[in-house]
């Protein structure tokens, strides 16, 4: 298990091989079974392929082309980042950037990378996590042990994901596309074959230690 647990880490390259519907329903259902408060399982996906995945796509990529952006449902993190958040955020990125050969003035590449988002990386699956709305932090946190159950499930069945936040910023368009009304957008989710001659797959950021995160009390 520790081997799927250190396998799992976001690919942002996709074959377009086609996902079984069964495959991921056993995934899902597996992933149901995370801990939630008083078993209330507040957790919810849709699963988009084929025309809505890509009616989605279309009108994400319009608003994105034309710099237009919405309000996410709910603030992601604090507010400003705490130092080592910000540093290891901008380590991520720059490591990122320097694997794809983008320049960090170069706002042309930039751009385009940011924008892949809006694509799902190309992935034939996108999954929108949702909620009810006004839910509170207790239910954010049983999505995301649902969440990473999903993850660690699409790994032991060969297949890759990248969770994205970045979706977010186009909630209304999303809720319009999927007729989730009173819904609130959690996460999206790129979900597919990864392609492994994609040099962008290999990239993994570092972790921190266990020494840096934890303490024994005893």
């Amino acid at each position: 298990m520790s081997d799927i647990i250190t396998q799992r880490h976001c690919k942002r390259a996709f074959l377009n091989t086609p996902i079984k519907n069964q495959t991921l329903e056993t995934i899902l259902e597996a992933a149901g079974h995370a801990a939630s408060s008083k078993n209330t399982q507040p957790w919810q996906v849709a699963i988009c392929t084929n025309k809505t995945k890509n009616k989605l796509i279309d009108r994400m990529c319009k608003k994105f082309d034309q710099n237009e952006f919405e309000q996410p449902d709910y603030h992601y993190s604090l507010d400003p980042l705490p130092n080592e958040f910000k540093e290891r955020a901008r380590a991520c990125g720059y490591a990122l950037y320097k694997l794809k050969g983008i320049d960090r003035n170069d706002n042309t590449a930039r751009v385009a990378h940011f924008r892949e988002n809006y694509t799902f990386f190309g992935a034939p699956v996108a999954m929108i996590f949702h909620l009810p709305m006004g839910s509170q932090r207790g239910n954010f946190l049983d999505m995301g042990l649902f969440m990473q159950n999903v993850m660690l499930g699409l790994v032991a069945h060969g297949l890759g994901s990248c969770p994205q936040f970045s979706i977010c910023s186009y909630s209304d368009t999303i809720r319009e596309t999927l007729n989730l009304k009173n819904r609130m957008i959690v996460c999206g989710m790129a979900v597919g074959v990864p392609d492994e001659s994609a040099a962008v797959n290999a990239f993994i950021p570092s972790r921190q230690k266990v020494h840096e995160f934890s303490t024994w009390h005893t």
